[in-house]
């Protein structure tokens, strides 16, 4: 059994490996105090073999209430859940496992609200009808990306890989969404970024410092659909500015940090864990943001 040091009627956490970076847990913390939730909320750093004994533990143990999922269990969890929210079963990556029932009736339902995430985030920075759009790195934040943007209309998306026949389930992740994907050589990013007018990076921390010197040295193309913002949603907030972040910044494009999007997919997962108790959105975004020093909406 996972320790709990917090005591308090129910219990919630983030899992992945390793995770001691994260900033959930100051999220939902925040958002549990206002709303009067008692839940604890925990940090579990669980190896990809204890995956199945962390999820049998949830679905055995009535206070909890739910996971939320992070690398590298994303894929992983999925197997072991008994049902799936919308859109889940065309992305095969979670981020967000509940808990429901009672007793023997307890069920573990898998949700991705990392699609929500990344829709809020970048419409918070001006990108609502993108009609050319960029996604660095092949994995599970890449199938929420491209779920984003199908709902966000985008009809066709570029995908930079650094082996594109690993990235090639995306492919069909696309078919599924209706959204046609295309997978390229990274070598051919900083051209594609300049073609852009949106590009989510999904790569890990550093993972796209090499790009960043190239990508100062290729001007923004002018495109038919160029008006609005060019956007770069870069995932890894830490550290920050990214050198990626900076670059994009340097060419007088807008930055959404992952921050933003790691806070609207935590709202979404509060509301999923708090249920009834969850209320007045803003008010609870409001103190989230002051959790983790970023500006208030």
């Amino acid at each position: 059994m996972v320790p709990d040091l917090t005591p308090a009627r129910y219990r919630a956490g983030v899992t992945g490996h390793p995770i001691a970076h994260s900033k959930s847990p100051r999220l939902h913390r925040a958002a549990y105090a206002y709303l009067g939730f008692d839940c604890s909320y925990t940090a579990i750093d669980t190896p990809p073999e204890s995956l199945g004994s962390l999820l049998s533990e949830l679905r055995r143990e009535p206070s909890w209430r739910g996971l939320s999922v992070t690398m590298p269990h994303k894929a992983a969890a999925l197997p072991h859940m008994d049902s799936l929210g919308p859109g889940v079963r065309e992305l095969g990556v979670i981020n967000t496992v509940l808990a429901v029932g009672e007793t023997d009736s307890r069920r573990l339902v898998g949700y991705n609200t990392d699609v929500e995430g990344i829709v809020r985030a970048v419409r918070q920075a001006g990108a609502a009808h993108p009609q050319r759009a960029l996604i660095l790195g092949g994995g599970g934040t890449a199938a929420a990306a491209l779920a984003a943007l199908a709902s966000m209309g985008v009809e066709r998306v570029d995908v930079c890989v650094r082996t594109p026949e690993k990235a090639a389930p995306l492919v069909e992740t696309g078919h599924r969404l209706g959204i046609t994907v295309e997978l390229r050589q990274f070598a051919a990013a900083a051209g594609l970024c300049g073609a852009s007018q949106l590009v989510i990076s999904t790569l890990p921390p550093r993972g796209a410092d090499g790009l960043a010197g190239s990508l100062l040295s290729e001007p923004f193309m002018e495109s038919e659909a160029s008006s609005g913002p060019r956007v770069l949603l870069d995932v890894a907030y830490d550290p920050w500015p990214s050198a990626l972040a900076a670059a994009w910044s340097g060419r007088g494009g807008v930055i959404v940090p992952g921050l933003e999007m790691l806070l609207y997919q935590a709202v979404a997962q509060v509301k999923l864990f708090a249920g009834d108790v969850f209320g007045d959105e803003a008010a609870v975004i409001n103190v989230m943001c002051d959790a983790v020093g970023a500006p208030r909406r």
